[in-house]
C-alpha cells in the first residue's frame, strides 16, 4: 500500500490516496458556484488527485460562514455545481462535497474584507448554536436552537444531501470540525443545554449521529459518506481524543465510511502546536481504535512524508488544502518525485 495505490470505500475507486481538502474561497454569487469554482476545483483533477471536495457548503443561508459561501439549499445552486462536478469525474478525479452549517462561526466578512463580525443590517444575519455563547470577544450572541430548530436542521441536511446528488456528486462530508455548528454541539466549551442534546457525551453526539443517519440513508449505498472532525480543541475541559474515538465509533456502525482527522477552530484562544505533520497521530489513533478508514490532514507537503504515512498504515489518504493551493499539480510531481510512472492528461504529456 503506497500513496499511488488505489483506494476502494463501498463502489467507488480512487486512483491514488491523495485528496483535495474542502477549502473555502469565499467567491460565489447568491452562494452559487462560477467559473472561479470551476478552474479552482477543475484544476485540482487535471492535477491528479483522486477526490476533489468543494468548500464548506451550507445546507442554509444562516449556515454560511461569509456571505461569498456556497449553498446548496436551492435548485440553481444544485445546477451551478454540474458543470464543475462533470469537469472534475471527466478527468479521472471523483467530486466530493463538504455540507456544512457554519453556527455561531457564521455572519462574518471575508477574509478580505477584515474577517470580522457582520451585522444583521449590513450583509449578516442572525447566528444559530446550540448555546447562546459567542464564539469570542467582540462577537455576537447567538441565538438558542430550539427543538423545532434542531429537528428543522436534519431536515435541511437531508434536503442538501439530496441536491448534491443532483449535482452530481458521489461522495458526501459532514462537517462536524473547526468550530461548525456540529462541532458546537460536540464540544462541552459550546454547549451547557441540558435537554437531551447537551450535557453528557452521549446527548452531545446526538444530533451529529442523528445528522449521519439522515446521509447515510439518503446516500446511495455503493458510495461512502465522510465525516470531518475536530480530534482535539486543543483546550483543556473541551472536546478530546478520547470523545472522538467514541464519535467515531459510532459513526462506524451507522454506516460511515471515512473519517477526515482535523483539529482545532473551536476555541478562539486555542494554543495549537503546529509543524509538519502534527495532526497525523489522530488518524492513525481512529484508525486503530475505531477500525475505520481515515485521512490524515495538515502540513503535509512532501512525497515522501505522504507516502510515508500511507504506507506506514498510518492513514487510508491525506488530505492537501494549502498545499494543493500552492501546486494544483502537486499529484503529478509527487508521483515523480516518488519514481512512480503515472497517467498525465493527453494535453499535458509533452511536459511529463
Amino acid at each position: 500500500m503506497g500513496l499511488f495505490s488505489p483506494l476502494m470505500l463501498r463502489g467507488l475507486r480512487f486512483r491514488n490516496r491523495i485528496f483535495v481538502s474542502p477549502m473555502c474561497q469565499y467567491s460565489s454569487t447568491d452562494s452559487v458556484a462560477n467559473d472561479w469554482h470551476l478552474v479552482h476545483l477543475g484544476g485540482r483533477a487535471v492535477g491528479g488527485a483522486a477526490l476533489v471536495i468543494a468548500e464548506a457548503t451550507a445546507v442554509v443561508p444562516a449556515g454560511r460562514i461569509t456571505p461569498g459561501d456556497l449553498g446548496i439549499w436551492n435548485s440553481a445552486q444544485a445546477a451551478g455545481f454540474r458543470r464543475i462536478t462533470g469537469f472534475i469525474a471527466q478527468h479521472g478525479a471523483i467530486p466530493g462535497i463538504q455540507l456544512a452549517h457554519a453556527g455561531r462561526r457564521g455572519s462574518i466578512a471575508e477574509p478580505w474584507n477584515g474577517g470580522g463580525p457582520l451585522a444583521p443590517d449590513s450583509r449578516g444575519w442572525t447566528t444559530l448554536a446550540p448555546s447562546p455563547i459567542p464564539f469570542a470577544p467582540g462577537y455576537p450572541i447567538p441565538k438558542e436552537m430550539t427543538r423545532a430548530d434542531i429537528e428543522a436542521t436534519v431536515s435541511q441536511y437531508g434536503d442538501a444531501a439530496t441536491r448534491s446528488l443532483d449535482a452530481g456528486f458521489q461522495v458526501v462530508e459532514l462537517h462536524m470540525a473547526h468550530g461548525s455548528l456540529l462541532h458546537q454541539f460536540l464540544s462541552p466549551l459550546s454547549n451547557n443545554r441540558t435537554d437531551d442534546f447537551g450535557g453528557t457525551l452521549e446527548n452531545r453526539v446526538r444530533l451529529p449521529l442523528m445528522l449521519a443517519r439522515e446521509i447515510r440513508a439518503i446516500w446511495p449505498a455503493a458510495w461512502p459518506v465522510f465525516v470531518r472532525i475536530s480530534f482535539t480543541d486543543w483546550v483543556d475541559g473541551g472536546w478530546d481524543g478520547e470523545q472522538s474515538v467514541f464519535l467515531a465509533k459510532r459513526l462506524k456502525e451507522i454506516g460511515i465510511d471515512f473519517i477526515d482527522c482535523s483539529s482545532g477552530g473551536l476555541a478562539y484562544n486555542a494554543k495549537v502546536k503546529a509543524e509538519p505533520g502534527f495532526q497525523v497521530p489522530f488518524a492513525e489513533t481512529i484508525r486503530r481504535e475505531a477500525q475505520i478508514a481515515t485521512g490524515a490532514v495538515g502540513l503535509i507537503t512532501e512525497p515522501r512524508q505522504a507516502e510515508e504515512i500511507i504506507s506506514g498504515g498510518r492513514a487510508d489518504a491525506v488530505l492537501l488544502g494549502r498545499q494543493m493551493l500552492r501546486d494544483p499539480y502537486w499529484p503529478l510531481h509527487a508521483a515523480k518525485a516518488l519514481g512512480v510512472d503515472i497517467q498525465w492528461p493527453p494535453q499535458y504529456e509533452r511536459a511529463k
